[in-house]
């Protein structure tokens, strides 16, 4: 099981010490480092910038909004990008949820996630593999474009830049069974929202397809890329209260009540009334009673917080399942010491 460091993306302003924890991620033999965004900082420019200051980590998105951009427009920037770091960029793409799309983006959610995530995904391979001009008659994306309120002199283009891998990984932000085992078929990985050591039959059947997808060799490589926030302390439920910060605004915020994927999977796996008991304390704006309802138990099995030794113990969990990378959310440089040395 590799290591990454995934830094999310900025609060109010840039975390001074992001680049400083990808330099010692590098040094310390981690093999990527993540960025991602939601309605303030983009995933591109700071990945560029941490591209500039190390030599050997790998680089990926996660994750990238598709509805922040056309599918050519994210292949333009992960084409570039890889040439400017020597082929170390990993592309991570999710649609994100109605109320970003549609209250940040300005556009339509897509009434078939799928089909819209697998014509953005074609679109990419296309501008990637720069077989010839990019041509695809899609539901979401068609080029040329086609619709009635063009003007017709569309032409298929082919990108002017040689992509310098045309097998850059494109991974995939799946949280819906249907949409993972699609990102099975489709995409070179997954990068589970949550992920429980204690639960991997939750996604069983979702996964069921991965060594055919690969072509039947049986030998799988396929990522899969779950965060989780590491903390190495003697306080385990002061560690957990960042974790189940976070939980309380995804699953009572990042969404509808009617319509919210965080919830729904935070469901799935076990806790459907707690994960309604969030939404409705969030909603009705009582936000630290929503954070005081995360389960701790919840909060827990998808971190790794506590004592060195704690930790130590339930990394061995996180080994035992389909896990290929794990991507470390760590607030400090001795928690990214600690975790380098018990998966040496």
């Amino acid at each position: 099981m590799r290591l990454g460091l995934a830094l999310g993306y900025w609060g109010r302003g840039p975390d001074p010490r992001h680049v400083e924890l990808a330099v010692e991620a590098e040094r310390l033999g981690y093999d990527s480092v993540w960025t991602a965004e939601a309605w303030g900082s983009d995933a591109f420019t700071p990945l560029t910038w941490i591209a500039a200051r190390t030599s050997r980590i790998q680089l990926g998105t996660a994750v990238a909004q598709m509805a922040a951009r056309t599918p050519t427009a994210t292949a333009m920037h992960a084409l570039t990008l890889d040439h400017l770091s020597g082929g170390r960029m990993m592309l991570g793409l999710g649609l994100s949820g109605p109320q970003v799309v549609e209250g940040w983006y300005g556009r339509p959610f897509p009434k078939s996630p799928l089909t819209a995530t697998r014509e953005y995904v074609e679109v990419i391979r296309q501008v990637l593999r720069r077989e010839g001009p990019v041509e695809l008659d899609g539901r979401f994306h068609s080029h040329p474009y086609s619709g009635q309120d063009g003007t017709g002199l569309g032409k298929p283009l082919k990108p002017i830049t040689h992509p310098l891998r045309p097998g850059l990984p494109v991974l995939l932000g799946a949280e819906g069974p249907k949409n993972i085992a699609q990102t099975t078929r489709i995409a070179d990985g997954w990068l589970p929202l949550y992920w429980s050591p204690l639960r991997t039959d939750v996604h069983e059947a979702s996964l069921a397809e991965v060594p055919e997808a690969r072509g039947g060799t049986g030998q799988c490589h396929f990522m899969v890329a779950p965060m989780a926030r590491a903390q190495v302390c003697e306080d385990v439920a002061e560690g957990l209260l960042p974790v189940k910060a976070m939980l309380g605004f995804y699953i009572g915020g990042m969404g509808h009540a009617a319509r919210n994927f965080h919830a729904d999977l935070m469901a799935r796996m076990g806790f459907e009334a707690e994960a309604r008991r969030i939404q409705q304390l969030f909603l009705e704006g009582r936000r630290a009673e929503a954070i005081d309802a995360v389960p701790d138990a919840f909060a827990d099995e998808i971190s790794l917080v506590g004592p060195r030794e704690r930790i130590a113990e339930r990394l061995t969990l996180w080994r035992k399942g389909p896990v290929t990378d794990l991507l470390i959310t760590a607030p400090d440089l001795p928690t990214l010491r600690t975790l380098a040395e018990l998966n040496a």
